[in-house]
């Protein structure tokens, strides 16, 4: 048997209606002052009121931060440390997508120590303690709810991650009545994101592990599965919970069992051109695994069946599974090209320049991404 290390978040509760176990959460552990970190569209469709209800019935008192914007900048950290400090909050709540939950996650660091931000991108680079922390999530996407990276943007529109075990979440509600409300756009994107999340975890090349490879495959089968249910009927709850699930076990491999070429050359695209990250990724998604077909095709062919279900019980080859992939993204009505997003062919050199920063991502991947193969990918996409 290989070696191997494998974490998650200590307790998870799932189920449609779950958002009221919040309550039990903050009483067991004497959570009197939380503060919620969300965005302003998260805000508007009534979730903080919500939480704000399930609460006050036991006299705890909600603080708010709700400017988290897409692919956070580091500001958003320090203004939301800034309302914990004033308010004396004892606890975090991330309540949102990735950008939320990764805000909260470094709120909940940064709010009780003084460490420079520029000192803990990386891994393993944090230290001591952080506060309380409970995650929410509202999208079937990142998986952020259960995993220690957070990814923020610097002003040279660089995306970095934190990563370290301090980030996991003492405690994950997954409760898919909060997804119902989700544009098609955004379920197409983020059902994507987390369908990457799993296709990268079960080929990673340095920490691919068992338990990383049974979570990704489950979290393909209820993803692939379900996707095309969501984008056709949004009201399928029975879906809704299974790719909220889907997002969450995606989110469990791939802390353990790292992302890679994918990530590493959708994020440029986020960064520079603000495009959503599900949607970078989706870009992407079809070249690398071209890219990565010679070296990892066995891996591939082994959940072609699991992301697109039309597959199974078929002798599959590469190009099945690839044009199956084009086919799902084609269905979601998801753009395909880089032009789409407002990329020209003068943007691929900073493209490719900034996805060989990517060094924690790209050690990962099946096939070594050098500058020149970046450029091709990113050609065969414009």
């Amino acid at each position: 048997m290989n070696m191997f290390h494998f974490n998650s978040v200590p307790n998870i509760i799932s189920g449609s209606g779950k958002i009221d176990e919040l309550s039990n959460i903050c009483l067991k552990h004497q959570i009197l002052k939380p503060l919620v970190v969300t965005d302003f569209g998260i805000k508007e469709q009534g979730y903080v009121k919500t939480i704000e209800k399930i609460l006050s019935k036991y006299k705890i008192e909600i603080s708010t931060f709700d400017q988290v914007k897409a692919d956070p900048p580091e500001k958003n950290i320090f203004d939301a440390v800034y309302i914990a400090k004033k308010n004396k909050c004892d606890s975090i709540i991330g309540l949102g997508g990735g950008s939320s939950m990764d805000v909260a996650k470094a709120v909940s660091y940064f709010a009780i120590n003084d460490k420079k931000i520029q000192d803990c991108y990386g891994v393993g680079k944090l230290t001591h303690k952080r506060m309380p922390l409970i995650q929410i999530p509202t999208t079937a996407g990142t998986g952020s709810e259960v995993t220690n990276i957070a990814i923020f943007t610097l002003e040279s529109e660089q995306k970095m991650g934190i990563v370290d075990p301090l980030l996991y979440a003492d405690h994950v509600i997954l409760d898919a009545n909060l997804t119902l409300n989700l544009p098609n756009t955004i379920t197409a994107y983020s059902g994507i994101d987390a369908m990457v999340h799993a296709i990268e975890a079960f080929t990673t090349k340095l920490k691919k592990n068992p338990i990383s490879d049974s979570l990704a495959k489950k979290a393909l089968y209820l993803l692939g599965k379900n996707i095309k249910i969501v984008h056709k009927e949004p009201k399928n709850i029975k879906a809704r919970e299974s790719m909220l699930l889907g997002s969450t076990l995606a989110g469990m491999a791939f802390t353990n069992a790292p992302c890679a070429g994918v990530h590493a050359l959708a994020y440029p695209v986020g960064a520079l051109f603000k495009v959503p990250h599900g949607l970078s990724n989706s870009l992407v998604l079809p070249e690398v695994i071209k890219f990565n077909a010679d070296s990892a095709e066995s891996l591939y062919l082994e959940i072609a069946d699991l992301c697109i279900p039309e597959l199974k019980n078929k002798k599959v080859h590469m190009s099945d599974f690839i044009n199956g992939i084009y086919n799902l993204i084609r269905y979601l009505k998801i753009p395909k090209k880089l032009k789409e997003v407002g990329v020209n062919h003068n943007d691929i050199p900073k493209l490719a320049e900034d996805a060989m920063k990517q060094e924690r991502l790209l050690i990962n991947n099946p096939v070594k991404i050098e500058y020149k193969n970046a450029v091709n990918i990113y050609e065969a996409i414009l």
